[in-house]
């Protein structure tokens, strides 16, 4: 009977030994937990505190007066390489290389290689610009004190002044660039720095290997095979062209309206092509790219709506306005200045060719469907009139533009950005 009450006891006490366990193990899970919260609050880093509206404002305005001046700055420098013969196959190839960069899915802001670097090109030289005017009204001054009075002491010290001046706004202009060439390189010295830098022959190694660090990064030479090989790639589409020129110089009227009526048909068939075709050219780098009409089909009906807002920026809204420019021939002085414009106008045509492919190409099939179908059809009938209005200006140009039947070749819209061969 002892035993059978201990037992009936011991099974009546389970339930309270089951209880203290369980809330002994909720407590050590409690408190494993607390240590695992606290351990983690201490090993968590500090949540940095929001910015202010006037920072980030502020920080958008930088953004953008930075990006304006850099985008303007490489249009310039564009703008120079195409007025110099040779050297405008390089500008050539930028554009095609941005076209191909935003084919291969490449983000807009790095579509455009060396932005940045061309924005301290042209910090660069409007530096240099600022730092001369301090000279040139020194030397105004002297010569205005020689007219005056010849060899008079004013003169002297003006003039004196001035080499002081020059050789002032030179080191200053090179310790700027020694140290990086930033905007705020150019408006605080740093004179602890300068002294105790300056005179150390390290410091100008460094600034040799930087410049020539920044100097290759332009990647010249690629950019220029590139334009050669895209340039001799569509001379060979605009063969009707040629042939249409040849024609209209020493054939009979009769034959050479034949002739030119026959090339004018083939070059709206070739236009249809040949800017998405460069622009493919570029992504793959090889020349045979600018053949491969069937890759270029598969594009189109991938993204037909795409493909005709590019052709419509690329061929009419960017090009025909230019053909104003090409009236009259500009002095060879000044002769980069309508290749500002043309440049201008020429980008973003480049880069919607760059988009309507891109947008094409990020699609894994082709649509199916009735909507599809009328979409591809509804496209191929506006191309129509879009190569056709294109051809139209290019017909009228030859009698309007300064150097007439070549604008045939002269065709900024796939070619060269140029007004024409050169100034008067």
């Amino acid at each position: 009977m002892v035993v059978a009450s201990l037992v009936q006891r011991g099974v009546s006490e389970m339930p309270l030994l089951a209880t203290l366990a369980r809330e002994s193990s909720d407590l050590d899970s409690k408190v494993e937990g607390d240590d695992f919260a606290a351990t983690t609050s201490i090993a968590a880093p500090e949540s940095k505190p929001p910015q202010s509206r006037l920072r980030r404002g502020l920080g958008f305005l930088t953004w953008s007066i930075s990006g304006t001046f850099s985008l303007a700055s490489l249009i310039v420098i564009l703008a120079v390489l195409t007025a110099i013969p040779l050297l405008q196959l390089i500008a050539f190839g930028y554009l095609l290389d941005v076209a191909g960069r935003l084919t291969n899915g490449a983000k807009f802001s790095d579509s455009l290689p060396n932005l940045r670097r061309a924005g301290k090109v042209g910090l660069a030289a409007l530096a240099i610009f600022l730092a001369s005017l301090p000279t040139q009204l020194l030397i105004h001054w002297e010569s205005v004190a020689q007219l005056i009075d010849p060899g008079s002491a004013q003169a002297a010290s003006m003039r004196t002044m001035a080499i002081m001046v020059c050789f002032l706004a030179i080191g200053y202009l090179l310790w700027a660039w020694v140290r990086g060439g930033s905007l705020k390189h150019y408006l605080w010295p740093q004179p602890k720095r300068f002294l105790r830098e300056s005179w150390r022959p390290r410091t100008y190694h460094a600034a040799v290997d930087s410049l020539w660090d920044f100097t290759t990064a332009f990647e010249l030479p690629r950019l220029f095979w590139l334009g050669l090989r895209g340039f001799v790639g569509t001379l060979i589409w605009l063969a009707p062209a040629m042939l249409l020129i040849a024609a209209n110089r020493n054939g009979k009227p009769g034959a050479a309206g034949v002739i030119g009526a026959v090339c004018i048909l083939f070059m709206g068939i070739s236009l249809l092509y040949l800017p998405m075709l460069q622009a493919h050219f570029a992504s793959v780098n090889r020349l045979r790219g600018l053949f491969a009409v069937r890759t270029i089909r598969r594009d189109f009906r991938r993204a037909p709506w795409a493909w005709l807002l590019a052709m419509v920026i690329g061929l009419v809204l960017m090009p025909i306005p230019l053909y104003l420019l090409k009236i009259e021939a500009t002095p060879r002085e000044v002769v980069w200045l309508p290749c500002l414009v043309f440049v201008a106008f020429i980008l973003p045509a480049r880069i919607a060719e760059g988009l309507a492919l891109r947008r094409a190409r990020s699609k894994p099939e082709e649509p199916r469907g009735t909507w599809a179908a009328v979409s591809r059809w509804s496209v191929r009938l506006l191309m129509l009139p879009v190569v056709g209005i294109y051809l139209a200006f290019l017909q009228l140009s030859q009698y309007t533009s300064w150097d007439g039947l070549m604008t045939w070749i002269q065709q900024h819209a796939i070619l060269l950005p140029i007004p024409f061969m050169g100034g008067v």
